[in-house]
């Protein structure tokens, strides 16, 4: 479905050096699989993550999304192809009522029960939801359960979350776990969570480790959760909720 091959990112840093974020990354998702994403911070996971979106270009190799190559396509035309990303801090659009967001994400105009329906399965009252702005006056829980609604809705080839456990509170990241456990049995498609959480690593199909720019393992959960707990006590991951961003 998706394949990177041989994907090298580089940045110039202010003294002129150039640092090495990704250092000669291959990898392969399959359909319809769940993936998590883990390791060191400064690894290379949220770049990898803005690479496969089209947020950052590599600086050398390719991208390929069932046999096309999506290189040099943009953002947007990849989420044309099918990619979804939601970012750490999701974006806020004063002006911009949910349901209006639904309906740009779905491509297509819904009705007002239909729109709710995607916001029942994120956890949220709809009626209390579908007519308001998506500005400041919802909190960050709120705000990343109507962006997972926003992806249903778009029901993409490749959903990619960036740290979606970030910056919320123990009672919302219970909730995020019981809607990613949702997506995984009832999603058409690919999903991939870039994340240090042990009960978003517990519901992936496979995990792949990052460090120092490179994939150091891929494997099934089953058999990569012992390597991954033994980083936790070495403190190379954060295993619980409250090591990385407040609460809202």
């Amino acid at each position: 479905m998706l394949e990177l091959k041989n994907i090298v990112f580089e940045v110039t840093e202010d003294d002129g050096s150039v640092k090495r974020i990704l250092d000669d990354v291959s990898l392969k998702l399959d359909e319809n699989k769940f993936y998590v994403v883990t390791g060191p911070n400064g690894g290379g996971k949220s770049t990898l993550a803005r690479i496969i979106m089209g947020i950052e270009k590599p600086t050398s190799g390719r991208i390929f999304l069932d046999g096309e190559d999506i290189t040099e396509k943009s953002i947007t035309e990849r989420a044309k192809l099918g990619i979804s990303f939601a970012l750490q801090q999701p974006v806020r659009f004063k002006g911009i009522k949910v349901h209006d967001l639904i309906n740009i994400a779905s491509g297509k105009p819904l009705g007002t029960i239909e729109a709710c329906e995607y916001l029942s399965a994120v956890g949220l009252c709809a009626r209390d939801y579908i007519e308001r702005e998506v500005n400041a006056s919802l909190s960050g829980g709120e705000l990343k359960r109507i962006e997972i609604a926003t992806v249903l809705a778009r029901g993409t080839k490749l959903s990619v979350f960036d740290e979606p456990e970030a910056g919320i509170d123990l009672w919302s990241f219970q909730n995020l776990i019981h809607i990613f456990e949702t997506m995984r049995e009832q999603i058409k498609g690919t999903i991939m969570i870039i994340s240090h959480q042990e009960r978003i690593l517990n519901i992936a199909d496979e995990i792949i480790m990052i460090a120092d720019g490179k994939i150091t393992k891929i494997g099934r959960k089953e058999d990569m959760l012992i390597d991954i707990l033994g980083a936790t006590l070495e403190g190379g991951i954060c295993g619980r909720i409250g090591m990385e961003g407040g609460g809202i």
